[in-house]
This record gives structure tokens, sequence and C-alpha cells, in this order.
């Protein structure tokens, strides 16, 4: 029997699942493994920790595995992609590293959604980015540029811009109940311990604060839900330019917008109405015909179709 593997390694957490020729047998769960934001020993160690469980849980060792196939942030980079195959070689020694396949995380993604058609996939969870890719394989992406300069729409960019609407707030004389809920979320009891924290070097953990903006736009505050708005319609403006970029490069004249569906995915879709359709009604405004999906992609259904394709 032949074991395959299909990994999605986040900056926050690490999916994993085994599945036979046919058959999905386990999946795992274990912390980020973005070497970039995380650094090797964390990612490694997150890894091995998703493949080990998952197996544990197939009742299967690793050496067992046929093909692994793992969607990563920064795996466009070489030097990245070979680290990353090698903490995989470690666990089992019997693969040939050959049927290691490290993409990015844009590329399991439009794959879940997808398969090998068109399509256009908004990523929205820790960072963010959009990537798409028409009928001919021309492929388009927009922002993921990087928590302090892109990642528009992340859970990053809004923790982020939750401390500065709270300034916004305190500057003009208004109320949110962001304040209390976020000085209680970081321990602190005043705004100057905000401040400093929010400043600190290294950054604190600004996507950990996204729950909390749930929580507040979930009790009807205004200026909570105006950032998940935001969010919204920054991420439908992202995928506004992949659409027009692969629609402008197009072989076929004319091409309509609806050859091009597009899918969403990520914590910030799954866990917010809000945002999902803000990104459903703007683009739906913007072009008529279009296809937007309402049911999540999953990510790790790419890398593990990937890696079944490897046999």
């Amino acid at each position: 029997m032949a074991y395959y593997l299909g990994i999605d390694g986040g900056g926050t957490k690490t999916r994993c699942i085994v599945a036979d020729e046919t058959t999905v047998l386990a999946t795992a769960m274990s912390g980020g493994s973005n070497i970039v934001r995380l650094g090797e020993a964390r990612a490694r160690e997150s890894l091995h920790a998703a493949v080990r469980q998952a197996c544990a849980n197939a009742r299967i060792s690793p050496e067992q595995v046929r093909a692994i196939c793992i969607g990563a942030a920064g795996a466009s980079n070489p030097e990245v992609a070979a680290k990353i195959r090698g903490f995989l070689a470690d666990l089992s020694p019997a693969i040939s590293v050959t049927n290691i396949e490290v993409v990015g995380d844009t590329i399991i993604a439009l794959d879940a959604a997808f398969g090998a058609g068109p399509g256009v996939i908004a990523i929205a969870g820790t960072g963010s980015i959009v990537y798409g890719r028409d009928a001919a394989g021309h492929t388009a992406r927009a922002g993921g540029w990087g928590f302090a300069i892109s990642d528009e729409g992340s859970g990053h960019w809004i923790g982020r811009r939750a401390i500065s609407a709270i300034m916004d707030a305190l500057d003009e004389g208004r109320e949110t109940a962001l304040t209390a809920m976020v000085l209680q979320a970081w321990k602190l009891h005043a705004i100057d311990e905000l401040v400093q924290q929010a400043n600190a070097t290294p950054p604190p953990d600004f996507p950990r604060l996204f729950p909390i903006v749930l929580r507040a736009a979930e009790q009807g505050d205004s200026i909570a839900r105006g950032l998940l708005a935001e969010a919204g319609a920054k991420l439908a403006a992202l995928a506004a330019i992949v659409i027009r970029r692969l629609v402008l490069h197009s072989p076929t004249p004319l091409l309509p917008v609806a050859a091009l569906p597009v899918a969403m995915t990520g914590s910030v879709f799954r866990q917010s109405p809000d945002v999902r359709e803000i990104f459903y009604n703007t683009l739906q405004a913007s072009f008529a015909g279009i296809d937007v999906r309402q049911d999540l992609a999953d990510p790790v259904e790419g890398a593990l179709a990937r890696a079944r394709a490897r046999r």
C-alpha cells in the first residue's frame, strides 16, 4: 500500500494529511512552520510534529510514505525550499528527495480550489496574497510582500490596524470596545503601556488580536466592524489587480471574467462573515458575471493531490 502526505505549512499552524491512493486516513496539526518568520529550528520542529502525529493517527510510520508535497511561504526561494525538503527527508530516509515536492503556499491553495484549471485564489491568514492562473497557464500575483509593507487584509494587518484605530479613536474623542479588550489581552493597564508594547522591537504578535476584533465586531463595535470591512475591501482590490492582469495578458481578446473564477481561503475569510461579504460584494460590483465561490478552499487538499500525482 502506498501512502502520501500533503502539508500546508503556515505562519501560525502546520496541517498535515495522510492518505492512500483513494482515502484520507488521518490529519494532524502543529505550530507554525514559516522559516522566514519563525526560524529554522521552530519550522523543523513543527513539521516533524505534524508529520509524526498524522502518521501515528493513520497507524503507519513515516518510512512507509511514498511521496510528500508541502506548500510553504517563501518556498520560491531555492535555499528555503532545500531546507524544508531536508527537514522532511530527515523523517523518512527511505523516501527519495525527488518525491518531496516543495512549492509555494499559493500553488497548493490554487490547486485545491481549481485543480489544474484557471482561477484566482485570495489567501488571508496570518499574511495575505492573491494569486491567479489563466487557461493558458499565465500567472499573476498581488500583495504578499511581508508584514511591514504589505499583507493587506491579513490577521497581522487587522491586528496592527486595531491598535491604530484605538489611537485614532483616542485622538478624536471616540469610544471603542477595542481599547479595553486589547489592554486586557496584552495584560496592560494604560494607553501609554499599549503604545510602548505596540512599538516594541521585535514587534508584538499582532495576528493574535484578530479574534479580539472579531469579538468586538460581534458585539456591535462600529470601529471593529469598520476594520473588517476595510480588510475585505483591501483583499478585493488585490484580487481585482490579478483579474485585470490576467485578462489583459490573455491570448483570447476580451476574455470574460467568468472564465476566471475566484475562491477564498485562510483563517480571516473562514472566521469573518463580514470580510467574506465585503470581498464578495465588491468583486460582484466590479466585474459583471464573475464567479466568486462561497465555499472556502482547503490548501492541504491541493498539497495531497500533488503528492498523489507523483506516484
